[in-house]
């Protein structure tokens, strides 16, 4: 566990310098193009995330969760249909709606809580996992087990999206300019509403939002505040926020995170790292970094092998 730690704290430089990456900001593509095939898909050095991307479908196996959040894969993922009456899944060309049943029927009955007490026509869903889990080729360095999913902070409209707005359309900045509060034009009850939903599922360990919306959920929930325990301040969530669930009773191949603490997170001393201005406004290197080798199927949990070398399931 305590390793796991330490790659958690290790991937903060990451999330810092590409924060602003790759987020509900980044359009897709209304014509994807398929990827070329691979010139030797056996080179040990090749990244996983070229393996995985790769796959368009799920292993024709039984639901199994295998590693950690941002080291592992998923055997047998469902995917959340793209539109339901209360959601919608948007940036269809990533091929990103796949996870783990109980991730699923979570975001489900959160969409239908969305529309009863925020008032919500419903949620709009960003990435879950691919068809496989593992790397991803932009923006993320979890979301590899089907376990973590992206809920824009923006309500879903009253009608069925069309291909290219799910691709094109921008999600609502929460936070204003200065970065030390959010916007109050645009965060409104409801977002707390849904947020707070989300934290008072049992099965959900983590949820991560930009440290301006942790500040203001701590300032104006009111009644039973336990759920803000579960609320972490987290970097380039300005515009949706991340949900993490729990490894699934009995998926002993599953690794997951300690509890977080019982505390609200909520004092002066819990946030002020947040608002430090050399946090809020990162100076960039003197030197450009050398990016990093990406993660190869060597260092993923063996049996990513197997779920990559699985046949299709049916469509």
């Amino acid at each position: 566990m305590k390793s796991r730690l330490i790659f958690c704290l290790l991937l903060i430089p990451a999330a810092v310098a590409g924060a602003s990456l790759v987020q509900a900001q980044d359009k897709g593509s209304v014509h994807p193009k398929p990827l070329p095939p691979l010139v030797n898909p056996n080179d040990p050095k090749l990244g996983a995330k070229e393996l995985f991307g790769r796959k368009v479908l799920p292993a024709a196996m039984p639901t199994h969760v295998i590693g950690f959040y941002a080291k592992g894969c998923i055997a047998g993922a469902e995917a959340l249909p793209l539109t339901g009456d209360t959601w919608q899944v948007m940036r269809l060309s990533r091929n990103r709606n796949w996870a783990h049943p109980d991730m699923v029927k979570l975001l489900e009955r959160l969409s239908v809580k969305a529309h009863k007490e925020a008032g919500w026509p419903g949620i709009l869903v960003g990435d879950m996992s691919q068809p496989r889990g593992g790397p991803m080729f932009t923006g993320h360095a979890s979301h590899q087990v089907g376990l973590d999913a992206d809920v824009w902070l923006t309500p879903m409209p009253n009608h069925v999206l069309s291909r290219e707005e799910r691709e094109e359309m921008s999600a609502v900045m929460m936070v204003r300019p200065d970065r030390l509060d959010v916007d109050p034009h645009v965060f409104t009850p409801g977002h707390l509403a849904v947020i707070r939903d989300a934290a008072q599922e049992p099965t959900v360990q983590r949820i991560f939002v930009n440290a301006a919306i942790k500040k203001a959920l701590c300032r104006e929930a009111k009644g039973d505040r336990s759920w803000l325990s579960k609320i972490r301040p987290m970097y380039g969530h300005d515009y949706h926020f991340h949900i993490r669930i729990k490894c699934p009773p009995g998926s002993t191949d599953c690794e997951s995170q300690p509890e977080p603490a019982e505390s609200e997170g909520c004092s002066a001393d819990d946030l002020a790292f947040w608002f430090k201005d050399s946090i809020i406004h990162p100076q960039p290197p003197k030197e450009p970094p050398k990016p990093r080798p990406p993660m190869t199927l060597a260092q993923l949990p063996t049996a990513c092998r197997q779920v990559l070398a699985a046949p299709d399931a049916k469509p």
